[in-house]
Parts: C-alpha cells; sequence; structure tokens
C-alpha cells in the first residue's frame, strides 16, 4: 500500500472529527480474512517498535530484585520488588496495578512468581511480560534503552477473533509521522500473514470519539450517513448556542 494513500486517510479523519477537549488517540482497527486463528501458525502474537512515538507517555512497571530496583526507580513509572510481591495477593490492588500500567518488565529469574502472583490479572490482558518486546530483562542490564522502546511499540494479537486494534499516536502529531507509523504496521504485518496482503480484509483509523475512516487502494472511504448525522448533530449544538447568546443579550 502506498504511503499517499494512508497520509489521504488520516487527513481525511481529521476532516471529519470533531473537535474535542482533549487530545484524543488515533487507533488502527486491522479486520483479517481467510485467516484460521484456531491454527498457531496463522496467529498473529507480535510487537513492533513504532518509526515515531504514540503521542502519549506509555506507563512501566519493573517486577524486579533489589539488585535491579535503584536503576528502575528511576526509569520506569513503578518498581515492585519481589519483597513486595506478597502484596498484590490482594485482588483488588492487582486489578487496579494491571488497569495503571500498559507494559511491565520482569527480571528473568524472577518468571516463575510473578507468574505465580501476577498472571492471573496481567494474562488476560496481555501484559505479562513478554520476552518478544524486551520485557523480560537479565540481572545486569541498561534499562533506560528499553524503556526508550517501550514508547514507540504496539502488540498486535488475534485472541478470539480476527480483528485487532492498537494505538498509533495521537490528533497532536503530525499526519507525515501518523502515516509513516501506519505503513510500517501494514509493511510488517502482510509478512506474518500466511496469504500477506489478501489475508487482509480491512483497516480503519478511528479517534477516540470518532467515526472510522477505512483506508483503501482508491483512497478514504466513509460512510456518509454517520458524517451527516454528526454534522446535523454541531449544527443543533450551533443553533443552541446562538439562542442561549440571544437570551443573554435580550437580558442585558
Amino acid at each position: 500500500m502506498e504511503k499517499s494513500i494512508i497520509l489521504e486517510s488520516v487527513k481525511k479523519l481529521r476532516e471529519i472529527s470533531k473537535k474535542r477537549n482533549f487530545n484524543q488517540s488515533i487507533d488502527i482497527i486491522v479486520n483479517l480474512s481467510n485467516v484460521d486463528i484456531k491454527k498457531p501458525e496463522q496467529k498473529v502474537d507480535t510487537f513492533m517498535i513504532l518509526p515515531y512515538s504514540k503521542g502519549k507517555a506509555v506507563k512501566t512497571c519493573a517486577l524486579v530484585s533489589n539488585e535491579l530496583a535503584t536503576q528502575a526507580r528511576t526509569i520506569f513509572d513503578k518498581t515492585i520488588t519481589n519483597e513486595e510481591f506478597h502484596k498484590y495477593n490482594d485482588k483488588k490492588l492487582l486489578k487496579q496495578l494491571a488497569t495503571d500500567y500498559d507494559f511491565f518488565i520482569a527480571q528473568a529469574n524472577l518468571m516463575g512468581q510473578i507468574a505465580t502472583v501476577f498472571g492471573k490479572a496481567l494474562g488476560p490482558r496481555g501484559k505479562m511480560p513478554n520476552p518478544k518486546a524486551g520485557c523480560v530483562v537479565a540481572n545486569v542490564v541498561q534499562l533506560m534503552p528499553l524503556k526508550e522502546r517501550l514508547q514507540k511499540t504496539i502488540h498486535l494479537q488475534t485472541k478470539n477473533d480476527v480483528s485487532m486494534k492498537a494505538s498509533i499516536g495521537t490528533e497532536s502529531m503530525k499526519d507525515d509521522e501518523l502515516a509513516e507509523n501506519i505503513h510500517y504496521i501494514y509493511n510488517a504485518l502482510i509478512h506474518l500473514l500466511p496469504q500477506e496482503k489478501n489475508n487482509i480484509k480491512s483497516i480503519l483509523l478511528k479517534t477516540t470519539m470518532g467515526i472510522p475512516v477505512s483506508i483503501t487502494e482508491k483512497g478514504p472511504v466513509v460512510k456518509s450517513e454517520k458524517v451527516k448525522e454528526e454534522k446535523k448533530e454541531e449544527k443543533a449544538e450551533e443553533e443552541k448556542n446562538r439562542q442561549t447568546k440571544r437570551k443573554k443579550a435580550e437580558i442585558c
């Protein structure tokens, strides 16, 4: 897929997206076809390091011994030593931890303990420390390069269906940066599929609260009915604001 087509789709996404009071994330949704995810060799479970960061800080938590704890505390958002693992037998505390952090980094020789204590909460969310992402580390290692890589890392996985979703940036990023991230994902993904691009049914872009835009070889496609509906709501809101201003003017 040409990068110019992706860039056109990014611009279309901006054009139809209603302005919000926060910096919306931009997600990519990939729907596959003719893939049997019951067969291990046809499943997708990959980590990709994008050309550009995703626009929002990735929250990281280290699960290490005292050997790495001092370094980890200066780099990651949270550090839990093996001496503190017992605190997370509290299910409520464990669930909150799993929700609050995007990536978990583990010291390799502690993986057995980590699986026992944290596995039930992190496993179903796809957040167990994964060597594919470089998140299982030795006792002696420089952690800052890992922190920097994780700011650009996404996880694409087919779990129970043939649809995958990941955040690839935010509205505040440049169009070229977003397009470059998407183009990289597309090129990397097709080489993981048995029939390459023929296994991709559709690729969509979506802001947090916006309408999806489908990236096609002929250019971006948006369901016009949904666009008309959103524009109608915007006009109604504008009219309501005008009426409010008139009433205030009459009172004055």
